[in-house]
């Protein structure tokens, strides 16, 4: 296990990382022994910082729960991050990609919550019963470490993703609420277009085979803390399509049928 100063310094320079727009190393290149434990208390480090600086906590978002994701990034676990205010960006509007490092997009929903959840065995009718209604969204993702290292080529860890908040960097919301117990979720999707060419298509039956069941993941995975999510928070399921590589100039839009349509420009 890492020791306190070396979490702290390593939650630091993912910080500087993302201020300055410069890609790092990964952490597992210096720390061969840190483990997942590890990756959380750098993530939970850097967490702490923004808040000291007044973000606030928003939700949570599930990455890594799809087949494509996990083949697209080479991880085969899924792992969770801290969404904040400051990452919520207006459907129909602009992102200045140069704020971002290797930004990239990806296709899901999101859950907005009416009731706590928690434990270790919510199911799918659990979470359905707590989700007051399901938005369609877009991530952006940027990786303030290096996926591949440009001089070794060696290939960040599922640690890695983690420490870095599982490269969490924004999220647009859709303007449709849908109620979840109105609609068959496994068989709702998306066609993600990246400058009017359609670049990914896929179901929400690929999270897992139902996006409710990212959910029931991470208050799993949370529940030996005693941590649970609250209402009012905003659940990201988990993508059911690959990362789309996005920079200045991209125009993206997500058509998810009678769910409603997302764009979003990169200037």
């Amino acid at each position: 296990m890492l020791t306190q100063d070396q979490i702290e310094s390593a939650a630091d320079r993912l910080y500087e990382a993302e201020v300055n727009r410069i890609q790092m190393p990964a952490l597992t290149l210096e720390y061969p022994e840190m483990d997942m434990d590890d990756a959380y208390k750098i993530q939970e480090c850097w967490v702490k910082r923004k808040l000291n600086e007044g973000r606030q906590v928003v939700g949570y978002k599930i990455g890594l729960t799809s087949r494509a994701m996990q083949m697209a990034v080479n991880i085969d676990t899924p792992d969770y991050g801290v969404l904040l205010d400051d990452m919520v960006f207006p459907n129909n509007g602009s992102i200045q990609a140069s704020n971002f490092t290797d930004p990239r997009i990806e296709t899901e929903f999101a859950f907005i919550l009416k009731a706590p959840l928690s434990g270790e065995n919510v199911s799918i009718e659990d979470v359905i019963d707590a989700t007051d209604y399901v938005v369609p969204a877009l991530e952006l993702i940027a990786a303030r470490s290096y996926r591949t290292d440009p001089g070794s080529g060696y290939t960040r860890k599922v640690f890695d993703t983690i420490a870095d908040n599982a490269a969490n960097a924004g999220i647009i919301m859709g303007d449709t609420h849908m109620d979840p117990k109105t609609i068959d979720l496994p068989w709702a999707g998306a066609l993600l277009y990246l400058n009017d060419e359609i670049e990914e298509t896929g179901l929400a039956a690929g999270v897992l085979g139902h996006p409710a069941l990212g959910i029931s993941w991470v208050c799993k995975r949370f529940a030996p803390w005693g941590i649970g999510l609250q209402p009012g928070q905003i659940i990201l399921s988990g993508s059911f399509t690959r990362p789309v590589i996005v920079s200045a100039g991209a125009h993206v839009r997500a058509d998810f049928g009678p769910h409603g349509e997302i764009s979003v420009d990169f200037k």
